[in-house]
């Protein structure tokens, strides 16, 4: 009872422990995976698509996708044609696709957080996430993912929490003093999100990997109106 900010409606924690403790005690939960997971979600659910969160990308992946008729993705960001959790290998899919989107990080705080209804928050689509997760109800626990140290650990990102910031940012409601302190990280950093996002650790990881685009994406703060619902299993375009 002491870590599900209760006394609060706004409310923000990390990783699988902070579904655990905010899901069955919130209207709506917002999931922020920003550098990979959440901001393909928003560019392929405002495209129309369906995207699956998956956790593993193994041969249960592939057979989970059969069994929908749906492509899965690609492995991590590999090289080559194809969908995958880089953003830009999403900016051309159809409306109607099916998709498959494996994720260590998003997809599996994805389908933990129960029955509660569920958001794809980044940058992107703060605003529009914000406003969709309020008809829910005021109690809204926005999920920074985190990534993971080489041992398993969770490793805070800079990244998730400025997007988990930006969500808050546009929230009625009191905010618990974790929401407020990521609101005002959020805040302080709002005129320079691009290059704090290059040169924060997940951001020079990717630019070293040659995808600077996908960073570029995702520091492209309110471009979207689209809110990603998880519905059925798959996110889905709603408008915020």
């Amino acid at each position: 009872m002491y870590f599900d900010q209760s006394e609060w409606e706004v409310r923000c924690e990390w990783g699988a422990q902070g579904v655990a403790a905010l899901a069955p005690v919130c209207d709506a939960i917002v999931v922020v995976d920003l550098l990979s997971f959440s901001t393909c979600v928003d560019i392929a659910a405002a495209r129309g698509a369906l995207v699956y969160p998956y956790r593993f990308r193994d041969d249960s992946a592939a057979r989970y996708a059969a069994e929908l008729g749906a492509t899965l993705a690609r492995h991590g960001r590999e090289a080559g044609a194809g969908y995958s959790l880089s953003p830009a290998s999403l900016r051309a899919i159809p409306a109607g696709t099916r998709l498959v989107l494996p994720s260590p990080n998003g997809a599996t705080l994805t389908l933990a957080t129960g029955a509660t209804p569920t958001l794809a928050g980044c940058l992107r689509n703060a605003r529009a996430v914000a406003l969709a997760a309020a008809r829910f109800g005021p109690r809204i626990g926005v999920i920074a993912a985190g990534e993971r140290w080489p041992d398993g650990g969770l490793r805070p990102a800079v990244e998730d929490w400025l997007g988990a910031g930006a969500v808050i940012a546009h929230l009625p409601g009191a905010r618990s003093p974790e929401a407020e302190l990521a609101h005002q990280a959020f805040a302080s950093a709002r005129a320079d999100l691009g290059p704090i996002l290059r040169a924060c650790g997940s951001g020079k990881e990717l630019i070293g990997r040659g995808f600077a685009e996908d960073v570029a994406l995702a520091a492209d703060h309110d471009r979207s109106d689209c809110a990603p619902l998880l519905i059925d299993g798959a996110y889905q375009r709603i408008k915020g």
